[in-house]
């Protein structure tokens, strides 16, 4: 193969390539916003964790030497409430799945129940998991 029809070969799969949905960032920045509007008094105490996206290998182990742990929930509320400690969100789409690093740490994470663990598939799913999070005080 040619140096030619290698490169067309690439522009033909990047055309037919599927583009990774943007549709679990949109959800996860709107429950962001409205849980920053619903409970000002809590500022700081709902953050993302940026564990996700493609790095390249030198930034990964710098970040795993940093401690960055695979799998950890997408969204932590540090906030106790009369049953746990804090509440960890995976956000996930209607279709998304949880990797096997996910369920691993979910496992590791929340295996004597001192925190809650919750998958939100949704603006919906999120709002009313901490809404019900926040009423059990």
């Amino acid at each position: 193969m040619t140096f030619d029809e290698l490169m067309e070969a690439h522009r033909k799969a990047a055309k037919t390539r599927k583009r990774p949905s943007d549709e679990e960032h949109r959800i996860q920045c709107t429950c962001v916003r409205w849980f920053s509007l619903q409970y000002p008094q809590l500022d700081g105490r709902l953050f993302a964790v940026p564990n996700g996206g493609r790095r390249d290998a030198v930034t990964a182990a710098k970040l795993r030497a940093e401690g960055v742990v695979a799998g950890v929930a997408d969204l932590i509320l540090l906030k106790s409430n009369r049953d746990y400690g804090a509440l960890l969100i995976e956000m996930k789409t209607t279709k998304g799945r949880q990797s096997e690093s996910q369920k691993k740490w979910q496992k590791t994470v929340c295996f004597n129940e001192e925190y809650k663990y919750v998958v939100c598939r949704s603006f919906d799913d999120f709002k009313r998991e901490v809404d019900e999070y926040l009423r059990n005080e």
